[in-house]
């Protein structure tokens, strides 16, 4: 028997066959399309998204990404990692700050004083002249007040020293040869007691390498002095002069969103400063003139160094110029009860006018401080930095009043 193969049912199945493996190759290469596009980069069309103006409400509602406990938690080694770095880095800043705390005070003053002579070189700078005049306006009057100050207080030192030196035989012959001194020698026997002790102290050679220890220890501190002085000038000409350049590079580490905001608060906190330390400064110049005049009509002497203190003493707030009027008055009763009377009336009814005339008037553009906050940031500043505390408590506080009321308080009424 023979098969005939039908030829049309043959061709009819390669046909199928063929459009089924054309369909499989073609559904492959485009799924291998699809997944060779996800893959690839495509620079975001600035059309796709719009640019919206940031207002000072985004500041303090603008959402920023957070880490959850739980993401904390599923990566235990990383979590560890970061706060061993935290830890270290912490330590490391301790151990810099703690090892180099008198150059940090010297940039810190040197700062402050730049800050305020600021405004006289932007004053200068109002008429004209380039900046760098007024730096050196600035710097020789800098340099004319702690000229006037050692000229003045070096010389009276000196003086005094020498006047003791040369009177002290004089006051240890007429204390010996007082009653007081007999009675007591004939009661204890003191002048055996005291030849005694001076002729061990002589004889003990570790004594007189003490002495001259302490000699060498007061030179040491004076050069120290010197030297701090030089490094604060030094500073204060280098901030003064590039002051605009660290502000604005100090700008450009925040974010560009924020820059804007941060240069107002910087500015304004930098001007109350600047104005505060020249209207003090001028307030402390005229304690010192009138102190100065009331020291002479009371015939007191040393006049100028009495002046000098007085004025220095003004440079505190709100108990200094008190004390240091109270402090001469003191010493004053020495030369009579009526010169002490003389120089507190009138230094006292001077206060009265500095502080309801003269001091608003030179104060009115920096950060009024409240009363109480002035004595608290006095009292800590003085407690953290002795007297150089003291004397920057008051802008401290007035630049931390300009951040509440510019950035905390706006927060909260935006909750």
């Amino acid at each position: 028997m023979v098969i005939v193969a039908d030829k049309s049912n043959t061709s009819g199945r390669f046909s199928n066959l063929f459009q089924n493996l054309k369909q499989r190759v073609t559904g492959a290469h485009d799924q291998l399309a699809t997944a060779r596009a996800k893959q690839q980069f495509r620079v975001p069309d600035p059309e796709d998204y719009p640019h919206t103006p940031i207002t000072r409400a985004d500041h303090f509602t603008s959402e920023r990404p957070s880490v959850k406990p739980a993401e904390l938690v599923s990566r235990p080694i990383r979590t560890g990692f970061l706060l061993t770095v935290g830890v270290g880095l912490a330590l490391a800043l301790y151990v810099l700050v703690s090892t180099n705390v008198q150059l940090l005070v010297w940039i810190l003053v040197a700062f402050f004083i730049a800050l305020g002579l600021d405004p006289i070189v932007a004053w200068i700078q109002s008429w004209g002249a380039p900046r760098g005049v007024g730096v050196a306006v600035a710097v020789a009057i800098l340099l004319g007040i702690v000229t006037v100050f050692i000229s003045t207080l070096i010389p009276v030192i000196v003086e005094q020293t020498s006047e003791f030196v040369q009177i002290l035989p004089t006051v240890v012959s007429d204390f010996i040869a007082s009653d007081f001194f007999r009675a007591i020698d004939d009661e204890f026997d003191v002048a055996t007691v005291l030849t005694t002790e001076v002729n061990k102290f002589v004889s003990d050679t570790t004594n007189i390498t003490t002495l001259l220890g302490g000699i060498l220890g007061v030179g040491s501190a004076i050069f120290n002095v010197g030297f701090s002085v030089l490094i604060v000038v030094v500073l204060t000409l280098y901030f003064l002069a590039s002051l605009p350049t660290i502000k604005k590079w100090l700008y450009r580490l925040a974010p560009r969103s924020r820059r804007e905001r941060l240069e107002y608060l910087s500015e304004k906190i930098s001007d109350s400063v600047g104005h505060y330390i020249v209207g003090q400064t001028l307030v402390a110049t005229l304690n010192g003139i009138v102190a100065f005049i009331a020291v002479s009509i009371a015939d007191l002497q040393y006049a100028a160094l009495l002046a000098l203190f007085a004025g220095f003493m003004a440079f505190i707030p709100l108990v200094g110029a008190v004390t240091g009027g109270v402090i001469i008055s003191l010493l004053a009763l020495f030369a009579g009860w009526q010169s002490a009377l003389i120089f507190a009336a009138i230094y006292f009814i001077y206060l009265q006018v500095e502080a309801y005339v003269i001091s608003p008037r030179i104060m009115q553009r920096t950060v009024a401080v409240p009363g109480s906050l002035a004595v608290i940031g006095v009292i800590a500043g003085g407690s953290l930095l002795g007297v150089l505390g003291a004397l920057m408590a008051i802008p401290a506080v007035a630049a931390i009043l300009v951040l509440v009321r510019e950035v905390y308080v706006p927060y909260q009424d935006l909750r």
